[in-house]
């Protein structure tokens, strides 16, 4: 996915003396991104072109397939197996069955087989869009065939279908080109596409739908056959970020198959519940009293008046709206999930239970109302019965209990205020929507009909507010005669659901009450005007919170973890009050019995600890490179400059910017290198000091992009802003990730290059942050320090962790950027605590641990 374009200054040969300058460019515009992908697909056009050329001479172009372009040219039992049609294997793959699949397969060509040309080639496309296509439909009519021989339900009713499919093959190729995607894209793709092919499957059971799903099938096979890379069939470990996207994404597909069953209305798959509903011609209730006679023991004896019974009781509009609300919840559900909400988890949980509680009565509908039985069951039929009883509790108990293994991506909870307010609002709206149609229809209650008691009434009063296609059979089946209790019958349930979801929305919209916003503006602007060091920007996260002084004018950034509270760096407050701060803050924690701990805090605060004889250690070291009048040169510089020189002789520029500004294209490079960065680890992603994809989103936060000759994203960096007098004086590096393939050395380019913006910009520092547990190499001369029981214990540490984290491989790293060093230290009031705080700083680190990331990092350390 191309998003980048050189352009700008080129840096002159180090070696004429020339002064170092940064090879900055340019992102490339969605537009641009646009054009240059049309020009890379040429079989993807000529698919789109080659549907619209069938179409006109096949008569497709106007309307659906005449039975003579069918029985010619589509695929099936009885033209391909019976007739022994072969050909329609492939003409079925290039000839659209009606104006709309030709609209949807030319957009498919151009858009998805348009993505699997640009991933693998132009003849790997063809290959993949031909033998995926081809396997899809012959595979699927000789399925097909054997069942229906064998008088299978769904092979039977589908084994007279004729199917001109296009997308089989498309969805084929798309799902090989997965294999040569990364990690993030062939995740998604792969999960959003099976899961949409699944619910067609279930929920609409067309032959063109099982002909895709066996073509998918084969591109995830063929992908790993033309890579030659059998780890391409595996599933790795995705961010937190991703793995919500991914599960609102298969609880959005998941949710929107009734519609595909209400437009199909095909008892052919056992999900198409109460489609029947609605599809025919709207009865007259006085044809039903007709009919049915003018009491309710006649209406009941009947099968048949309790199918009419049931149709008369579920039409209207609000009905109608009504049968829609687990497809709307499912969707809230999925916005919810997609941002980390647990209420959201928990709605589409509780939508997902509730159509496993009304499955027995939602097949009693369908049976009733589509006359699917005829009265005579074989013990086949039974067998086949229970399999399609099977599935149809297969489908929401996956989605419950993948929302239930998922559960710790989920924890974002609205303020207890907002979530009290919400049931009220909603618990209100159904006492008073509830009330209303009981009262009117206990005053109207001579009107029903059939005849009905009080407690008839009752029970109807719950039932205005259950999708009809769950209990349009379930007694007490009973229609107001009355105009206004019938405009209630059809207004209560679709105004509760509508206050419903407005107010879940309101509930999931809500991070934190305005005291927390207003705590948030006031913490930067405290950072802006004090600083803070050069961490103090940390503070600003998501999981900290602000405590101020008495007199407003100083700030600490903390979190508390099992009862011990651990800062965020510095003070945050003018020079010389550190001191009266750092006293206020342990006062306060003193009164709520917490233990104060501050963590990554500059040497400039130990004077103040050690009045207050608290301990304080050193748990790793800043490497900081001063900007003003900056040259790399001579030898220390060599092999950043060595980098740098080649970064430019490749045609590689970079860019300064932020995330708001950045093309759809970037950012998706983005998101794709640091899933890829993420699967690879395959360990728990640390935080606390480490930031990730969401802190990047920040508009004080800058970007510095590396970007190739090619205009590809090879790697990313995220610099803090470090703040004095509300001006910014200098960059902390945060976030580093480079691409797969990247050009070596391509992060000292970027560095190196973020250094020179500096110096051209004015910044007086570059902090390359915090090396966690490194010590700092003794000057010439220097003898290191007697060891104790800590430094032991440290030196142990950063020892064992090594193999995962790569801590000293870090320090080396920016080592090369001749920095100056400066200890971080953690300071705390009591050694007998040391255990405690130990373990609320690793669960700052490393918060949620899956117990499968925890094996995995047990098995790096043990290596």
């Amino acid at each position: 996915m191309s998003g980048m374009q050189e352009h700008g200054e080129r840096t002159a040969d180090r070696a004429g003396g020339l002064e170092d300058s940064e090879p900055s460019g340019r992102l490339r515009s969605t537009a641009e991104a646009l054009g240059g992908f049309i020009r890379r697909v040429p079989f993807s056009i000529a698919v789109a072109v080659l549907l619209v050329v069938t179409a006109l001479v096949t008569g497709t172009f106007f309307g659906a397939a005449s039975e003579e372009t069918a029985t010619t040219w589509a695929a099936g039992v009885i033209t391909t197996v019976d007739g022994r049609q072969w050909w329609t294997v492939a003409t079925a793959l290039v000839i659209p069955f009606d104006p709309f699949q030709l609209v949807f397969g030319v957009l498919a060509a151009l858009v998805l087989l348009g993505v699997a040309e640009r991933r693998m080639g132009t003849w790997r496309t063809i290959v993949a869009f031909l033998v995926t296509g081809a396997l899809g439909v012959a595979i699927g009519t000789v399925l097909q065939w054997t069942g229906s021989l064998a008088g299978e339900w769904w092979a039977s009713g589908t084994a007279a279908d004729l199917t001109l499919d296009p997308l089989a093959g498309i969805v084929g190729a798309l799902i090989t080109a997965t294999a040569f995607m990364g990690r993030l894209w062939r995740r998604r793709i792969r999960v959003i596409t099976i899961a949409f092919i699944l619910v067609f499957v279930l929920y609409d059971g067309d032959s063109s739908n099982a002909y895709r799903l066996v073509a998918a099938i084969a591109g995830y096979l063929l992908g790993a056959v033309f890579t030659r890379d059998p780890s391409t069939l595996s599933a790795k470990r995705s961010s937190h970020r991703e793995t919500r996207t991914l599960v609102a994404a298969v609880v959005a597909v998941t949710g929107v198959g009734p519609i595909v069953a209400l437009v199909n209305r095909s008892e052919l798959t056992p999900f198409a519940f109460g489609s029947y509903l609605y599809a025919d011609e709207p009865l007259e209730r006085a044809a039903v009293m007709a009919n049915c006679g003018g009491d309710a023991a006649a209406a009941a004896a009947s099968e048949s008046c309790t199918a009419q019974l049931a149709l008369l009781s579920a039409q209207g509009f609000g009905m109608f709206l009504l049968s829609f609300v687990p497809v709307l919840l499912l969707l809230v559900a999925a916005w919810g999930l997609r941002h980390g909400r647990r209420f959201a988890r928990w709605l589409a949980i509780a939508v997902n239970a509730a159509i496993l509680l009304f499955a027995r009565t939602a097949f009693d509908v369908t049976v009733t109302t589509a006359d699917v039985d005829d009265g005579t069951w074989t013990v086949f039929d039974f067998g086949e019965l229970l399999v399609w009883i099977l599935a149809v509790l297969a489908l929401p108990i996956g989605i419950i209990v993948m929302l239930i293994v998922t559960r710790r991506h989920f924890q974002i909870r609205a303020p207890q205020g907002a979530f009290t307010r919400f049931a009220a609002i909603v618990s209100g709206a159904f006492v008073v929507l509830a009330g209303l149609y009981l009262a009117v229809g206990l005053a109207t209650v001579g009107e029903y009909w059939p005849a009905a008691t009080g407690w008839d009434v009752l029970l109807d009063t719950f039932k205005r507010f259950v999708p009809p296609h769950f209990l349009a059979v379930v007694d007490p089946i009973v229609l107001p005669g009355h105009d206004l209790a019938s405009f209630l019958a059809q207004a209560v349930g679709p105004v509760f659901w509508v206050v419903f979801i407005a107010a879940a929305i309101r509930l999931m919209s809500r991070t934190g009450t305005a005291a927390k916003t207003a705590d948030d503006a006031r913490l930067r602007e405290l950072l802006h005007r004090n600083g803070g060091g050069t961490l103090g920007f940390m503070a600003t996260w998501p999981g900290n919170v602000a405590w101020f002084s008495d007199d407003g004018d100083s700030a600490v950034a903390y979190r508390v973890i099992n009862g011990v509270a651990i800062t965020m760096s510095d003070p945050i407050c003018a020079a010389g009050a550190g001191g009266r701060v750092i006293r206020e803050f342990a006062a306060f924690c003193d009164a709520n019995s917490w233990v104060p701990v501050f963590y990554s805090v500059h040497p400039e605060y130990l004077p103040v600890f050690d009045e207050l004889e608290w301990e304080h250690m050193s748990v790793g070291e800043e490497t900081l490179v001063r900007t003003k009048g900056l040259e790399l040169a001579g030898k220390p510089w060599q092999k950043v400059r060595q980098a740098l020189n080649r970064g430019i002789k490749e045609g590689m520029t970079t860019v300064w910017t932020s995330w708001d500004e950045l093309p759809l294209a970037t950012v998706a490079q983005i998101n794709a290198i640091s899933e890829e960065w993420i699967a690879e680890k395959e360990l728990p992603e640390m935080g606390f000091t480490l930031g990730g994809m969401e802190e990047l989103k920040d508009p004080e936060v800058r970007l510095m992009l590396a970007v190739g000759p090619d205009g590809r994203l090879q790697a990313v960096t995220s610099w803090l802003p470090v703040s004095r007098d509300g001006a910014v004086i200098g960059w902390t590096i945060d976030f580093m990730r480079r691409a797969d393939g990247s050009m070596n050395g391509i992060m000292e380019f970027l560095i190196a290059s973020a250094a020179l913006h500096m110096k051209e910009t004015g910044a007086e520092v570059l902090s390359l942050s915090g090396a966690p547990l490194a010590t700092k190499p003794l000057a010439p001369g220097e003898t290191p320090p007697e060891p104790t029981v800590m430094t032991r214990l440290l030196d142990f540490l950063a020892t064992t962790l090594e193999p995962a984290y790569g801590f000293s491989s870090l320090f080396r790293f920016k080592a090369k950027f001749n920095p100056e060093y400066e200890t971080i230290s953690m300071a705390y009031p009591d050694p007998l605590a040391l255990p405690a705080i130990g373990l609320a700083i690793g669960k700052a680190y490393l918060p949620e641990v899956s117990p499968a990331e925890a094996v995995a990092l047990v098995k790096t350390l043990t290596r």
